[in-house]
C-alpha cells in the first residue's frame, strides 16, 4: 500500500471516528470541570430531576450528594424510587442518600411509584408534601413564581382530560394564581425524543397551561436529558438523569429538540427570577454535560 493511500485511509478512519464518537457533535457538548454554580443569598432556586432512587448502584447517591451542595427546593419528577415504590424501597434505596434533606423535596408521582399496592409507600414516606393520597396534585409558590405539580399516571386518578377531577383542579388553580411566571411538572413528558417519546395523555394539561400563559414544563420518565423549544409558548425539559440508568436514543430528535444527551447524571438547576429564569444542567463529578441559558417569561 502506498504512503499516499495509507494517509488517505487514516484520514477517512479519523473522520469516521469523529462521526461515531458519542463525545463529538451537537447532541453531546462537553466542558472542562467547573465550580458549582453560585447564587446570591435568598435566590429562588429549584433543582429538578427524575428517575432517582435505586439500590443497584451509587449513581443516585452521587446525584443526591450533588443536590446537597446546591441551594434551593428540589422537584423530583417521578419514579422517585425503584423498583416499585414500596415503603421498603424508600427506606433502603432512597432514604440513606436523600433523607437528610427531605424537607426540601416537592415530589411528583411516577409509574414506578404507583406499582406498590395503593401507592402507599409514596404517600406514607412523603406525607402531606405529596398532596392528597390517591391524587398527588398540588401547587406552591417559589418567589414570584407559581409552581404546579401534576399526576400523569392518568388511569389511576380518573384521567387527565376533559371531565377529569385533576384537569378541573388545574384550571381552578391557574385562575386562582395568575402569576407572571408559571412552572409545572409531572412524570411523563408531553414532548420527548427519548425511549418513550411524546405522551399525548397530558395534552389537556399542556393546553390549559398554555391558555394561562405558563412558561415551563419539566418531566422525567425518559432516562436522558433533553431541552425543547417552546410549543404554544411553553419551553420544556426532560430530566430523567437522577441515577437509576441512562438509556440510548432510538429515535431521531423531535422537530423542537434543541439539545439532548444520554450519558450524564445530574440535576437541572433553575434560578427563578422576577419575570425571567436561568437554567443550567449540573452534572455529577466525572460527567460533563454543559447546558445553560436564560429566558424571560411571557
Amino acid at each position: 500500500m502506498t504512503r499516499r493511500l495509507v494517509s488517505a485511509v487514516a484520514v477517512l478512519a479519523f473522520g469516521l471516528a469523529l462521526l461515531l464518537s458519542p463525545h463529538i457533535g451537537a447532541e453531546r457538548p462537553y466542558r472542562s470541570p467547573e465550580p458549582l454554580p453560585s447564587y446570591a443569598p435568598g435566590a429562588n432556586v429549584l433543582l429538578a430531576v427524575g428517575d432517582v432512587g435505586t439500590c443497584q448502584d451509587n449513581n443516585d447517591e452521587a446525584v443526591a450528594a450533588l443536590a446537597s451542595r446546591l441551594p434551593g427546593s428540589i422537584a423530583l419528577l417521578g419514579d422517585v424510587v425503584y423498583p416499585d415504590g414500596g415503603i421498603g424501597d424508600y427506606r433502603s434505596c432512597f432514604e440513606p442518600a436523600w433523607g437528610p434533606f427531605r424537607a426540601r423535596i416537592h415530589p411528583a408521582q411516577g409509574n414506578h411509584d404507583f406499582e406498590a399496592a395503593n401507592v402507599s409507600g409514596y404517600y406514607d414516606y412523603f406525607g402531606a408534601a405529596a398532596g392528597t393520597p390517591g391524587e398527588g396534585w398540588y401547587s406552591y409558590d417559589l418567589g414570584s413564581w407559581h409552581v404546579i405539580v401534576l399526576n400523569s399516571d392518568c388511569p389511576s386518578v380518573g384521567g387527565c382530560g376533559e371531565g377529569s377531577p385533576q384537569l378541573a383542579w388545574l384550571k381552578a388553580d391557574l385562575q386562582a394564581h395568575p402569576a407572571a411566571c408559571t412552572l409545572a411538572y409531572w412524570h411523563h413528558p408531553r414532548y420527548s425524543s427519548g425511549q418513550h417519546g411524546d405522551d399525548p395523555r397530558t395534552e389537556a394539561f399542556w393546553q390549559a397551561l398554555a391558555a394561562a400563559g405558563a412558561d415551563l414544563v419539566l418531566s422525567g420518565h425518559d432516562h436522558d436529558y433533553e431541552r425543547l423549544a417552546p410549543v404554544d409558548g411553553i419551553r420544556s425539559f426532560v430530566v430523567g438523569t437522577g441515577g437509576h440508568s441512562l438509556i440510548p436514543f432510538t429515535r431521531p430528535p423531535d422537530s423542537q429538540t434543541e439539545l439532548r444527551a444520554n450519558d450524564s447524571y445530574g440535576v437541572l438547576a433553575l434560578e427563578l427570577l422576577d419575570g425571567a429564569y436561568r437554567w443550567r444542567f449540573v452534572p455529577i463529578p466525572g460527567d460533563e454535560l454543559d447546558d445553560a441559558g436564560t429566558a424571560t417569561c411571557h
